[in-house]
């Protein structure tokens, strides 16, 4: 059984500028908690420079190494279930951990194109690949509930790679003396040069709204998840702009992940949790019902009740719940789906959400890529019934949605995985940035509440 070397390293509650000591390195992720200003993080996970990348577009997916590429038509979860393979097991010992190396990137929405046949309408707007995930053989992990921190090294890490991640981490940590200072020059830096624009006008975003009512009005779906498109210009530092953004909307599954020479970025401040595997146990936490935050106490609590009391917002949320527990009814063990929780209201810094929990235990037969697959993309950010709000999202939206609505996180060797959905996300792509923002439409939905919703999610993105 192939092990993994684990050494005791100083906590941090801010991990940022441990990140920044790396991310100079090929194919850099930070998976983000938020904290120390997140109400709700646990883990920040930093990794770089893996051996293989797996690059897919479309049906064709590149294996990237160091010493070659080579493209393959096989099922992108095949494949990436063969390489967190390719390194052999580890031992459960490393279990109670949640990341010793292994599968870290993400799967972008139109990856479900592989899953299901699906209408080809829409156009993409940037050049990231539909999905991007690499096979990294170290981590450096911080756990706030105990608050430890512990590097992980792989027996396949290179001394050079070991010797090196160490030193670069081990200077930096040595010069962090307070977390809670702030660089001004990054609370100041200017998020674009100029403003986010629509792909859509409003009153077209509205005509949109009314053909999904229509269609649920004829029995074609009980709720669509409809998205508008903003891009803007962009010739600044990714990293600098994520670092002030996660400042303004701390998120416990947020992520910075950079690679290449072009300029692309992905740098989500997410909200939400897709699927949590550990130890055979599932969880998927989904998020369906929003309001903006008041102005005054008073005013905030009032929208949060309202929020919690809404006929509409409920039953929307029940309504991907439903779906979830179908959806995971395909890997998980007959019987062991519970809901323990129905309608939480969580609050961050822009909205408050209504968030349910669904549970259920894997079958012995099954792992962290087919319960990924057997799930993808999250029923969240689709509607009900799946395929068919897809093809309805494919026939009104405006362009393809990238890795925005898919999912960003890891799987480890152990076969543990945590992932999120990627909303509230930005995608740099040379001198560009895009946005997305969205909500499900349902039969008694009200187009202009509706369309401030999208705006509400998004504004701490797109106003700088």
């Amino acid at each position: 059984m192939k092990q993994v070397d684990i050494v005791d390293f100083p906590y941090r509650l801010d991990a940022e500028r441990l990140f920044g000591a790396v991310r100079d390195l090929p194919d850099a992720i930070w998976l983000d908690s938020g904290k120390p200003r997140s109400l709700y993080g646990r883990f920040d996970i930093i990794t770089a420079q893996p051996d293989t990348v797996l690059e897919t577009v479309g049906h064709t997916t590149r294996i990237i190494t160091s010493h070659t590429t080579h493209a393959s038509e096989e099922d992108p979860f095949s494949l990436a279930e063969q390489l967190l393979a390719s390194t052999g097991p580890v031992d459960k010992c490393y279990n109670s951990h949640p990341f010793v190396g292994g599968l870290a990137g993400y799967f972008g929405y139109d990856l479900g194109r592989t899953i299901e046949v699906l209408p080809h309408t829409l156009s993409k707007v940037d050049n990231l690949p539909d999905m991007r995930v690499g096979n990294y053989s170290w981590a450096l992990v911080l756990n706030h509930l105990a608050q430890k921190a512990w590097l992980f090294f792989r027996h396949n890490c290179p001394d050079s790679l070991r010797k090196d991640i160490t030193r670069r981490l081990k200077q930096t940590n040595d010069r962090v003396i307070d977390d809670s200072a702030i660089d001004d020059s990054v609370v100041n830096h200017s998020l674009t040069d100029g403003s986010f624009s629509p792909s859509i006008s409003k009153n077209d975003y509205l005509k949109t709204i009314a053909r999904v009512k229509q269609y649920i009005s004829e029995g074609d779906c009980y709720q669509a998840n409809i998205a508008q498109h903003f891009s803007a210009p962009f010739s600044g530092d990714n990293w600098a702009l994520y670092r002030s953004l996660r400042r303004v909307l701390p998120s416990p599954y947020s992520c910075f992940y950079q690679w290449g020479d072009k300029n692309q970025a992905v740098l989500s401040l997410s909200p939400e949790r897709f699927l949590k595997l550990s130890m055979g146990q599932v969880e998927a936490k989904p998020i369906k019902g929003t309001s903006r935050r008041g102005n005054t106490v008073d005013e905030d609590q009032i929208n949060a009740i309202a929020l919690m009391n809404s006929p509409k917002n409920r039953a929307e949320n029940l309504m991907i719940v439903d779906l979830l527990r179908n959806d995971l009814g395909k890997t998980c063990e007959p019987g062991s789906i519970r809901v323990p929780k129905m309608f939480a209201l969580e609050s961050f810094p822009n909205v408050h959400h209504l968030v349910s929990t669904v549970t259920g235990k894997l079958r012995s037969n099954e792992s962290a890529l087919s319960l990924l697959r057997g799930c993808f993309p999250g029923g969240s950010i689709t509607g009900a019934p799946k395929k068919r709000a897809m093809e309805i999202i494919e026939e009104l939206e405006v362009c393809r949605r990238s890795v925005y609505c898919g999912s960003i996180g890891y799987i480890s060797a152990t076969g543990r995985m945590d992932t999120n959905i990627a909303i509230r996300t930005l995608i740099a792509d040379g001198e560009k940035l895009h946005c997305w923002g969205g909500g499900g439409i349902v039969a008694d939905s009200i187009a202009e509440s509706e369309y401030q919703e999208t705006l509400d999610k998004i504004r701490v993105l797109i106003e700088p």
